[in-house]
């Protein structure tokens, strides 16, 4: 049985974080360094947990920018979004920022 393609994009999404976070921490990161020096104290399950959560969080100012750079003719040219499409881009960015929300009143409420 194939694994859904959601699946697969969990590593590579906490491998993009991982060095995302290694770069701005000014930590040494590669692929050619050697694994015992790659080992982490943290469980490799909550460190994908989180790592979905920060992407999830990140995605909402993402996608506002995205919006608002895809309606502008200048930067699109042609493929200005207009109609059902720009209204759809909107109301799942509106849902992705309440679906954050919710997250965060869910750990304090």
């Amino acid at each position: 049985m194939n694994a859904p393609a959601h699946l697969l994009a969990i590593p590579v999404l906490a491998g993009s974080a991982a060095y995302a976070i290694g770069e701005a921490c000014k930590w040494p990161i590669g692929l050619s360094r050697h694994p015992s020096k790659a080992l982490s104290p943290i469980d490799p399950i909550k460190a994908l947990y989180w790592t979905a959560a920060i992407n999830g969080v990140v995605a909402v100012p993402v996608m506002t920018v995205m919006m608002l750079m895809t309606a502008q003719r200048r930067i699109m040219g042609k493929f200005t979004i207009t109609g059902w499409l720009r209204w759809l881009g909107w109301a799942l960015t509106f849902a992705m920022a309440a679906c954050v929300i919710g997250m965060i009143v869910s750990w304090f409420g």
